[in-house]
């Protein structure tokens, strides 16, 4: 007997079983197939990687058997591939089984029946794996994720999110692993309600029912790994410690919300549970997930980025205006520009942010949208702590005198963001000098100082370069600056014009003492990560969009501003990379100063 076998049964190791337990004469394989699995291979494709370690066992069972094995067909030309989903390849294989008087061999259902109408003999192989454990087999009823590095073993988190524990499972085999790999990969294509998300050289990433799955593999990885997350529970808004005011802000005011949280504080469940409650108000609600791993009741839709764009996505929902979309995870400053856009053109968003505090949350959108926006776009915090609501925030617009200050010149527009419940006041942001600044209000009066100690400094600092300056306010209208000696007689000026002058630009009473070791700098320490080609200073959150003096010891090296995520990156071809690195080998102690 003759056999050709197809794509389907070729990839998953079905064939290879069922040519051990036949007499076989000739097996005969479709270039077009082999074509397939050489381009899927090239890719870095999972598919293709197991595809190519199927036919290389075909090969030895045939040697083996004293089966021929032979080739037929052409390779797939581009119109072909072009035609693919309207069958034009399956038609190949066919016509291959078809003029070699040979039995088609195939698990695909389509193909099968297609092949009896034709009258070409056929054989369809119904999927049939024994593995010892397939992926779902590793979850107990309480086992957050599953993490399987060959050779290394099984892992799992079991617990709840917030409150878990890593706990080994068994150890494992490099074969058994690449098995359930395949397996997943395999299911993902046939299942209707899994896909494959993304598919890249060294990196697999499927959603098999409410499994979200990553297969790595070298080159991205450095061994074969598979991580698996489900949700351990389903909750709805009841479920939460959701107030009457925050229940009624959901139903009635919130249209921008925030979902904040630490990696596996609760924020998915949350939204999860909010998106059907919008749902069940007969509210239209649609999901921008990559991958998509929110399980939702059918009603609501589940939208992925289109052709790998959250942008195109975002232009989809333009056109559909759902009454909210929810957004898992936004990551990228586009992620954040595609949350404004929709906002603005009036569809209600909830944007999950990873964030330690709900104040970290606003702060992503300062740098990247203009301060007067940002209320527009997001009225209402809920930052997520062990898997329930820890707070609630709000943020209002207004145009005010910011607390601790006294002038009424000094007016400006405002974003206060307060607790819903208790509705008081803990956050201003507003505009100070040339900075976007966040100020706590329950340290207003020294949150202020420091804000114009650092303009007091910035000014000095610009207008005398290589002054080093110390500014402490003493009071509403008063402040010392501390300088270097040899700085001092330029400060002050012939007759004191040039410190009059500071007074009148600054607004304030300024007494001039030297700089000696009692006034030290804030010194912030900075951790250092070595990579490739550049070098990354760690700095802090808390520091984002604030210009810095770096240091080794006491000797100053260059300044930078760090940017958003609260690192510095600095190249190491360029001068201060390798002022850096020089200071590094010499094993100085490196720190930041804030101007």
């Amino acid at each position: 007997m003759k056999l050709v076998p197809d794509t389907s049964v070729l990839v998953d190791g079905r064939f290879r079983e069922f040519l051990l337990g036949e007499n076989a004469e000739e097996v005969l394989i479709p270039e077009i197939v082999i074509g397939e699995i050489e381009h899927q291979a090239n890719m870095g494709l999972s598919i293709g990687i197991s595809g190519l370690k199927e036919l290389e066992e075909i090969r030895k069972i045939c040697e083996e058997k004293g089966i021929k094995i032979s080739f037929c067909g052409e390779r797939a030309t581009e119109l072909l591939i072009k035609g693919a989903k309207r069958g034009e390849i399956d038609n190949v294989i066919r016509d291959c089984a078809s003029k070699n008087d040979a039995t088609l061999v195939t698990g695909d259902r389509v193909q099968s029946e297609i092949a009896k109408v034709k009258g070409i003999p056929v054989v369809f192989l119904e999927e049939k794996r024994e593995l010892s454990m397939r992926i779902e087999d590793f979850f107990t009823e309480d086992m957050m994720s599953v993490h399987i590095k060959a050779d290394v073993g099984a892992y799992g988190k079991r617990g709840k999110p917030g409150e878990f524990r890593l706990e080994k499972i068994r150890d494992i085999g490099s074969k058994e692993v690449e098995e359930i790999a395949n397996d997943i990969i395999e299911r993902a294509r046939r299942d209707k309600k899994s896909f494959i998300e993304l598919d890249s050289r060294g990196a697999t990433v499927i959603q098999l029912r409410e499994y979200r799955i990553a297969i790595t593999r070298p080159p991205f990885s450095d061994a074969l790994e598979i991580t698996a997350v489900r949700p351990v529970v389903k909750l709805n808004l009841d479920d939460y410690s959701i107030s009457k005011k925050l229940r009624a802000r959901l139903e009635e005011r919130a249209e921008g919300i925030l979902v904040s949280g630490a990696p596996g504080a609760g924020k998915s469940t949350f939204v999860q549970a909010l998106a059907e409650y919008y749902s069940s108000l007969n509210k239209i609600v649609k999901t921008m997930e990559k991958p998509r791993d929110l399980i939702l009741e059918e009603r609501i839709t589940q939208y992925t980025a289109l052709d790998g764009s959250m942008e195109k996505t975002g232009d989809i929902l333009l056109l559909v205006r759902p009454d909210y979309t929810i957004f898992d995870e936004m990551r990228t400053t586009s992620d954040f520009k595609v949350f404004t856009d929709l906002r603005l053109a009036g569809v209600g968003m909830v944007g999950v942010v990873h964030a330690t505090r709900a104040i970290d949350a606003v702060q992503r959108f300062i740098g990247r949208v203009e301060l007067g926006v940002i209320p527009q776009i997001v009225d209402t915090i809920i930052h997520i702590e062990r898997g329930d609501i820890s707070s609630v925030l709000t943020l209002r617009y207004m145009v005010k005198v910011p607390s601790g200050m006294s002038e009424e010149d000094l007016a400006r527009p405002v974003i206060e963001v307060r607790a819903l419940d208790s509705e008081k006041l803990l956050y201003e942001i507003y505009s100070f000098g040339e900075q976007v600044v966040v100020v706590p209000v329950e340290e207003e009066s020294r949150g202020v100082y420091k804000l114009a100690e650092r303009e007091i400094e910035r000014e000095i600092r610009e207008e005398f370069p290589g002054a080093r300056v110390k500014a402490k306010v003493t009071g509403d209208n008063g402040a010392t600056i501390f300088v270097n000696s040899s700085s001092i007689p330029a400060i002050i000026g012939k007759k004191g014009k040039n410190i009059e002058r500071l007074e009148r630009a600054l607004g304030i009473s300024l007494n001039v003492e030297e700089l000696d070791s009692k006034v030290r700098d804030e010194k912030i320490m900075v951790e250092i990560e070595m990579r490739k080609k550049t070098i990354r200073l760690i700095i802090g959150e808390e520091f984002a969009h604030r210009k810095m003096e770096i240091y080794a010891n006491e000797r100053h090296l260059f300044n930078a501003v760090v940017s958003g995520n609260g690192t510095i990156t600095i190249r190491k071809s360029t001068n201060n990379g390798k002022k850096l690195i020089h200071a590094i080998q010499e094993g100085r102690g490196i720190y930041a100063v804030p101007l």
